[in-house]
Formats: C-alpha cells, sequence, structure tokens
C-alpha cells in the first residue's frame, strides 16, 4: 500500500526575477553568483511550472536582462517581462497578471524574490507584495547591491515586514516537503548537478562559516 504523498508547503509559487541587467554586471557586488543562484532557480521553475515574472529598470538605458537568465526563461512558464520607471517589480502591469495567475481560489501567491538591487528594487518589490497580502521568500544567495554592506540592513527590514529569508537550496527542499513528489528526482538531481556552484554563491553572498555575525546575517 503506498503512502500519500504530502501537499507541497509552498503551494501556490511565482518567481520574481528583478532588473538582473546586462549595464550592471561590472556594478553589481558578486554579480555572477546572483546569475548563477537565478538559474537554478529558473531550471526548477521549468520542472514544477512555477510562473516567472521578470522586469528590467529603464532597458533603454540600461540593457536588457543578461541573456543566460532570458535563454532559459523562455523555457519555463514566463509570464510576463516588463520593463519599468517604478523601482518596485508591482507595476499595474506585473500586479494584473499576478491578479491573474492566482489560484482558482484567489490565494495570494508564495513570492520567490531574486535580484537587485536588494536595498532600493528588490525592497520594495517585497514590501508592496506584502501590502497586498502575498507571501514572500527572499533568496539569500540570489540577491545584491552595489555596496555590499547594504545587504545585511535591507534583509532585516525585509524580514521586520513579514518577509522570508533563505537559500536557493533551502527554498527548493520546503517546496519539495516529500521526497516522494514524482519531481523530487529532478530537483535533487538539480541540487546535486548545483551543489559546487551554490557553495560558491554562498559564500560569495552570505560569507563563509562564522563570519555571518559580523556582516549581520545571524541578527537577522
Amino acid at each position: 500500500m503506498s503512502s500519500k504523498v504530502s501537499p507541497p508547503r509552498i503551494a501556490n509559487p511565482a518567481l520574481f526575477i528583478c532588473d538582473i541587467q546586462e549595464r550592471f554586471q561590472k556594478a553589481i557586488y558578486q554579480f555572477p553568483s546572483v546569475v548563477t543562484t537565478t538559474l537554478k532557480l529558473l531550471s526548477a521553475a521549468k520542472t514544477l511550472q512555477i510562473p516567472v515574472y521578470i522586469t528590467t529598470q529603464n532597458k533603454r538605458a540600461l540593457g536588457d536582462t543578461v541573456p543566460e537568465i532570458l535563454a532559459l526563461a523562455k523555457e519555463t512558464n514566463l509570464i510576463i517581462n516588463a520593463d519599468k520607471s517604478l523601482f518596485s517589480m508591482c507595476t499595474q502591469e506585473v500586479l494584473d497578471k499576478l491578479d491573474e495567475n492566482t489560484g482558482e481560489g484567489g490565494e495570494k501567491r508564495e513570492v520567490i524574490v531574486v535580484g537587485i538591487e536588494s536595498h532600493i528594487c528588490l525592497m520594495q518589490t517585497t514590501l508592496d507584495l506584502l501590502e497586498r497580502g502575498h507571501k514572500v521568500w527572499v533568496v539569500r544567495d540570489g540577491v545584491s547591491s552595489c555596496n555590499p554592506q547594504e545587504i545585511p540592513t535591507a534583509l532585516a527590514r525585509m524580514q521586520q515586514a513579514g518577509a522570508v529569508i533563505t537559500t536557493s537550496e533551502s527554498f527548493l527542499f520546503e517546496c519539495m516537503k516529500d521526497s516522494a513528489r514524482p519531481e523530487f528526482k529532478t530537483i535533487a538531481g538539480l541540487v546535486k548537478e548545483t551543489k559546487a556552484s551554490t557553495k560558491e554563491c554562498l559564500e560569495a553572498l552570505v560569507g563563509p562559516v562564522g563570519a555571518q555575525e559580523s556582516g549581520g546575517i545571524s541578527k537577522l
């Protein structure tokens, strides 16, 4: 007799990718790590059929989303790729699409947020989503700013407002909840495949073990 698979802990997810643009590559602290983590989450979104929302900030001046993210996003359930002047991703255009793609009962979304900058566009996106009743997961190894000193303060502000601060791997296993889920084998393979790069991204954006206290992360 087979056991019943537990329902997912994160039942109505959406992936928000904020302003990971070509022009920011040299300005953003550990930009390649943000891209690497985002690609991992996009791969998971493809497997789990998580809807994806992408924005750019003033694309005409700052360039498009980096090509590797755009290429993989096209293989996912990409809901919108919108340019904006608003710092927050929550433009009316994006919110309309988010409302259109809620669950059948009109449930609020559980939004996973990655991108830049943590203390500006990402924080304002998170606050706007929380104000509208959505739950927000901020992926620690997938967010950054020009000045790394801005990151802990921004994360603390988002957490105080009600966001969950997590890591990409932790989120994936929380999303799975049960190894009996049919997608688990693929997700476990993704985790194994990205083991080395995940470690590098964590060391780059979170810091080595024991160093988080000085960076403010352990005080979140």
